[in-house]
């Protein structure tokens, strides 16, 4: 059982992610300049009781490979093991945006009446705000109730972004929208 997590920068179209590796699991895919960085990265310590360390693996490139994937061949299903530090809570949501399909855009409401718990909105949004697995876990997909983009890490362009990258790879060419 290693000590470290291990991390190294990967720079998408709209912004440099922090990829961090842990045990041969991915635990960290997001935003080096997003305003929780060091709340996420004490998080991710404390949790794996581990120490980040910037070092580039073969994993790292396995990782950096499906990345490419999704943002130029549209890759619809990452296949990295990962590992989700949070409450169980937060893993609960993380769990339901992971049953996300492609292209398929949500409210904050109905990702609550979708966990039965349609009076968490708050906590619901607090969990996705919390995700350290950007785009793997994908809560760009979450939109406010009027179908508006609302807070992301990576800011709103990059929302706007990938977003609109599934939606034109998606299998109808259109976004699947749920308030």
């Amino acid at each position: 059982m290693s000590n470290r997590i291990l991390v190294a920068p990967y720079s998408s179209p709209v912004g440099i992610l922090l990829i961090g590796t842990f045990d041969d699991h991915l635990v960290l895919c997001d935003w080096k300049y997003r305003k929780q960085r060091d709340q996420i990265d004490h998080r991710l310590t404390q949790y794996f009781n581990a120490s980040l360390e910037y070092k580039k693996t073969r994993f790292h490139q396995t990782i950096f490979q499906q990345l490419e994937d999704y943002f130029n061949k549209g890759l619809k299903k990452f296949t990295i093991p990962i590992l989700l530090a949070g409450t169980n809570f937060q893993k609960d949501v993380w769990n339901t945006l992971l049953d996300l399909e492609y292209g398929e855009v949500i409210s904050y409401g109905a990702l609550s009446r979708k966990r039965n718990q349609q009076k968490a909105i708050r906590a619901v949004a607090a969990a996705n705000g919390a995700n350290a697995l950007s785009i793997i876990v994908p809560c760009h997909r979450v939109v406010g109730a009027d179908g508006s983009l609302t807070g992301y890490a990576g800011g709103l362009k990059a929302k706007r972004y990938l977003i609109d990258l599934e939606r034109k790879n998606s299998d109808t060419g259109q976004m699947k929208l749920f308030i």
